[in-house]
């Protein structure tokens, strides 16, 4: 039986910049890179930010491939993959001229694939670009074109929220979790699937209801009380349990998503602060993702003054727990003292790279807009007595060429279900104000 042939996979840059390793994930098909990607990545070799990393990242790699056939034929990624390829330019056809004249990098890309797809007519050429409206313009002029979908969550439907509530229990068996401090084993609680690791539950029954955690290493369900952070109660009972996640030592990867206003990094700033002596360092940091496709360089000042708006809702989030107490009290001067001498410390993302993470609780806020490769990034530095927090609403992504499904939290919460030292929460309840959550949930 003949083999099929291989298939040609055209990578833009923008999946490059998603991840650097992607090469190595398309079997044993062949992958072109266009000339003009090369000139893309050049202009995000510089600067400090995570895409930067990756664009140096993937040049040194394509480094390692160097030779002639790079341009003639192709090089060998390894045993069991396909080829790589550079293409250089392809003069505009007629019916390219004729739809986008513009000689933009985006055109120049798809006068490329044009050309491959003409010139293989019996392999499956594909443009890979994560660009919705280049996936739009490729297919008008009967070139393929795909998303890159290898770190996508399956199912965004199926998303693990963390927390369950079971009904009917045995208002007998809810008594015992009262009472039993070491908490009730799984089997005396009649529920059709057995728990995943630190999943918490409300158990409910004809007169009392309980709040509970599954200890994966006791194999029980364990009490889970109301306790207050560094001034900051919790409201609802995913608060409540929110808080003894971020407050567990067993637990040392932690993702807490939610809507906006439903407290996600406050609880989690107060956790840490609260447990301040347990760690050397807290670092809360968020990516910088700027808004209308401007770059931060277009900002006025300095770098402080450039990055200070994207840090404001951290250091709103921190003055939420300062202003719990009086100027005067020693709680208020910790927090003061805690930041003068960066034991607290408030961050782009970008700026924590090359600092070392053992013993620190390291909080990164607005982690939708990471890539999968980005958060594999940041949790494989985490040094001994670590805790990490990723916080994030999948909802609200600002990157363009991320969405629900592809975006790093939701990776990071898929691939880690399961684990003894992960827990993850949804938090579904505002509880800024009446009208944030009228406006998050009508608007």
């Amino acid at each position: 039986m003949p083999r099929k042939p291989k298939k040609i996979f055209i990578l833009d840059t923008n999946v490059l910049l998603h991840d650097f390793n992607c090469i190595y994930n398309f079997e044993e098909n062949d992958i072109v890179i266009p000339i003009t990607v090369l000139e893309e990545l050049d202009k995000f070799k510089k600067g400090n930010d995570l895409i930067n990393f990756h664009a140096r990242e993937f040049t040194r790699e394509l480094d390692k491939l160097s030779g002639d056939n790079l341009f003639n034929g192709g090089v060998p990624l390894g045993k069991g993959l396909g080829k790589l390829s550079i293409e250089t330019g392809k003069p505009f056809s007629d019916q390219l001229k004729a739809s986008f004249p513009e000689l933009t990098a985006d055109h120049r890309i798809l006068a490329i694939a044009e050309s491959i797809t003409i010139s293989k007519p019996k392999q499956s050429v594909t443009l890979v670009t994560k660009d919705i409206n280049l996936r739009m313009k490729a297919k008008s002029i009967g070139v393929m074109s795909a998303d890159y979908e290898s770190d996508k969550v399956k199912n965004i439907d199926e998303i693990y929220k963390g927390i369950n509530t079971l009904q009917d229990i045995d208002d007998d068996v809810i008594s015992r979790v009262y009472e039993e401090s070491d908490g009730i084993p799984v089997t005396d609680v009649n529920t059709q699937e057995h728990p995943k690791p630190n999943q918490y539950f409300i158990l409910k029954g004809n007169r009392s209801s309980a709040l509970v955690h599954y200890n994966p290493f006791m194999k029980a369900y364990d009490r889970v009380l109301k306790q207050k952070v560094y001034g900051i109660e919790p409201r609802n009972a995913e608060q409540t349990f929110a808080i003894d996640t971020l407050c567990r030592d067993e637990i040392q990867l932690v993702t807490i998503t939610g809507k906006a206003g439903t407290g996600k990094t406050l609880l989690a700033l107060a956790a840490a602060i609260a447990q301040r002596q347990k760690y050397s360092q807290i670092f809360l940091a968020r990516p910088i993702v700027p808004l209308s496709n401007k770059d931060i360089g277009y900002l006025p000042g300095d770098a402080k003054e450039k990055i200070g708006p994207y840090m404001q809702p951290l250091f709103d989030n921190l003055d939420v727990i300062k202003n719990k107490f009086s100027p005067t009290s020693k709680d208020f001067q910790k927090i003061e003292d805690m930041q003068k001498g960066e034991k607290l410390i408030i961050t782009p993302l970008a700026y924590i790279r090359g600092r070392s993470l053992s013993n620190v609780f390291f909080i990164v806020d607005e982690a939708q807009n990471l890539t999968p490769h980005e958060i594999k990034t940041i949790i494989t530095r985490a040094g001994e007595g670590t805790k990490m927090v990723f916080t994030g609403d999948i909802e609200q992504i600002d990157s363009p060429y991320l969405d629900m499904k592809s975006n790093g939290l939701s990776y990071l919460t898929d691939k880690m279900i399961g684990q003894d030292v992960f827990a993850h929460i949804n938090l579904v309840k505002g509880e800024r104000s009446y009208l944030a959550e009228l406006a998050s949930n009508l608007l």
